[in-house]
């Protein structure tokens, strides 16, 4: 299956300093891999509605959410790049990945089965210098990745409050330039180790 790679942006922010790292790392990417890229804020969702126990789930055939569905669906690799908002992903993004849940419900998608073995990654910009305050970022990622039975190629963290800050971690921009060349494991939950 040819490489088709969908970055989901989750910034509140245009152009912000996530974005440009992703950008950074997208720019490695082989010229025949297929890149699409969705702003959350450009193509917003309504707040999930849990229907799990309540009614039939109908796939969506129009709007941002069936777009958002089909381009996940068609992805070999999911980058999620999110700015670490209060140490996890934005509201945008947790929308996004709560929309999830509607899916694996949905009658004919196949959605778990369908992204198992594919690839989840994260690049995220914080403005903390201790990497260790997106742990709970990267444990979002990592445990929805190893419940869908997919690789989890990791976060490509970069430093930046300002926009246009994370230009100057030039370690970040470093990272960047092999992020994606890297085989990805089997996500596992913690508790697997």
């Amino acid at each position: 299956m040819t490489r088709r790679f969908l970055f989901v942006l989750g910034s509140a922010r245009a152009d912000g300093n996530t974005e440009l790292l992703a950008r950074a790392a997208a720019e490695q990417l082989p010229p025949d891999v297929e890149q699409q890229w969705i702003d959350l804020a450009e193509h917003p969702v309504p707040d999930f509605e849990d229907l799990r126990h309540d009614s039939d789930h109908v796939r969506p055939t129009e709007g941002n959410v069936a777009l958002l569905l089909d381009a996940t669906l068609a992805a070999t690799d999911i980058v999620i790049a999110s700015p670490l908002y209060w140490y996890s992903v934005s509201a945008h993004t947790k929308r996004y990945l709560d929309y999830w849940s509607g899916w694996l419900r949905t009658p004919g998608l196949d959605f778990k089965a369908t992204l198992a073995g594919r690839t989840l990654w994260g690049v995220t910009a914080l403005a903390h210098r201790e990497p260790e305050v997106a742990d709970p970022l990267v444990g979002t990622l990592n445990n929805s990745a190893a419940y869908m039975g997919m690789r989890f190629g990791g976060v490509l963290l970069g430093n930046g409050s300002k926009p246009g800050d994370v230009r100057n971690d030039t370690e970040a921009l470093a990272r960047a330039k092999t992020f994606f060349a890297r085989e990805a494991p089997l996500a596992r939950f913690v508790f697997e180790d």
